[in-house]
């Protein structure tokens, strides 16, 4: 089977599950989203477009209700042995195959929890699953449960993110070559998602980020490419991924002659980091981490050109989006702890003078001061 973990790691997990479900009072829980299924079985595949469930009781055993398309590659990859098939057909509803799976597995009238916080589980087919348990038995939402057990990272999980940090760095060391006056987006991005493929890596849970001129100031992927003028602006975000564990960073970098502007919020999104980097420690919490950056901000007159966020968790994520829970922003609650791998990023958009400054990269939480997973360091690059 293609696993990318030992089978005692799986059962590990299983454990820390169980924990959970007996803590909740759970009688089993619907897992949809995808990255609860490749965490607990190495179940990998982007067939979560389609319904999918993954019933997990509280004995531990599991049931993958799925589509034929995916038979063999929940065979291959997981260590899921029961796999049950819906079949598509006009007029389908799968939530009825799983209520009638869940009957057979005697849970009616049982308490269950259900993932719902997941692009896995669209609103349409909610709806239908809702429809269909309102008087089967006691639902609850279960949507934190496995995120927050993701969250804290195993041995064998810190070296698939620190593997994915390697990737980063080669992607940006493999662009820099190409970016200076002339030089192409098309070029950089194909530079440093082959980098990453050529590594061993795999494809990003979403886009990387890559515009210049005015398109710096974006914080999204969006198609068209141009190429770089003698004194530009390049705004990079990116993610090293190894078997979908990212390591995420970001850079502006600059061609030509450095404006007093860019000078500036260079500077202050420098300070923003060290600030941050400073307060990611186990006794603060990710809003102390956000107070951080913005108080940094602020003092450089900056808090109107900066984001309500500055960073996230990360782990093993699917598409649409490699950005996991929690993130910091103002009076989360959720506290640092070691062997979280943090992306912190410093975003600064001066719309009124088209300039941008980014600045960011990932870390491992210890029992003191976090360690950067990159190896470069927070210098301003010019070429």
């Amino acid at each position: 089977m293609a696993l990318h973990f030992e089978r005692s790691e799986f059962d590990a997990r299983r454990d820390r599950l169980m924990i959970e479900i007996a803590e909740k009072k759970l009688d089993a829980v619907l897992l949809f989203a995808q990255e609860s299924m490749y965490w607990l079985t190495g179940y990998d595949t982007f067939g979560f477009c389609f319904f999918q469930c993954l019933v997990v009781k509280a004995d531990g055993s599991m049931i993958l209700l799925t589509r034929s398309a995916d038979l063999r590659q929940a065979r291959h990859t997981s260590i899921i042995d029961n796999i049950l098939l819906w079949t598509d057909r006009d007029g389908a509803n799968p939530a009825i195959d799983l209520r009638n799976l869940l009957n057979d597995l005697d849970l009616l009238g049982a308490r269950i929890g259900v993932e719902y916080d997941t692009h896995g589980l669209t609103a349409y087919n909610g709806r239908r699953l809702d429809e269909q348990l309102q008087t089967f038995g006691q639902i609850a939402d279960a949507s934190g449960i496995i995120n927050r057990l993701r969250l804290f990272k195993s041995p064998a999980e810190i070296a698939k993110a620190e593997k994915a940090a390697n990737l980063a760095d080669d992607a940006l060391d493999a662009a820099l070559p190409l970016i200076k006056q002339g030089g192409d987006e098309a070029l950089i991005l194909a530079a440093m998602q082959g980098a990453i493929f050529a590594g061993g890596g795999d494809y990003p849970a979403n886009e990387f980020i890559i515009g210049s001129g005015a398109d710096a100031l974006l914080c999204r992927y969006k198609a068209g490419r141009r190429k770089l003028t003698k004194n530009d602006q390049l705004t990079l975000e990116w993610a090293g991924v190894f078997h979908h564990y990212h390591a995420a960073m970001m850079r502006t970098v600059l061609t030509g002659k450095v404006s007093k502007r860019h000078q500036e919020l260079f500077d202050a999104a420098r300070a923003a980091l060290l600030a941050v980097e400073k307060a990611m420690t186990p006794g603060n919490t990710f809003g102390d981490v956000f107070d951080a950056h913005a108080r940094t901000l602020e003092a450089h007159n900056l808090t109107k050109h900066r984001l309500n966020a500055c960073g996230y968790s990360l782990g093993a994520r699917f598409t649409p989006s490699w950005m996991d829970m929690p993130m910091f922003y103002q009076g989360n609650p959720e506290p640092i702890a070691p062997n979280m791998t943090l992306f912190a990023h410093m975003i600064i958009m001066d719309s009124e003078t088209e300039t941008a400054m980014t600045l960011g990269r990932t870390y491992l939480t210890t029992e003191s001061q976090p360690k950067p997973l990159s190896r470069h360091d927070l210098d301003l690059i010019v070429r």
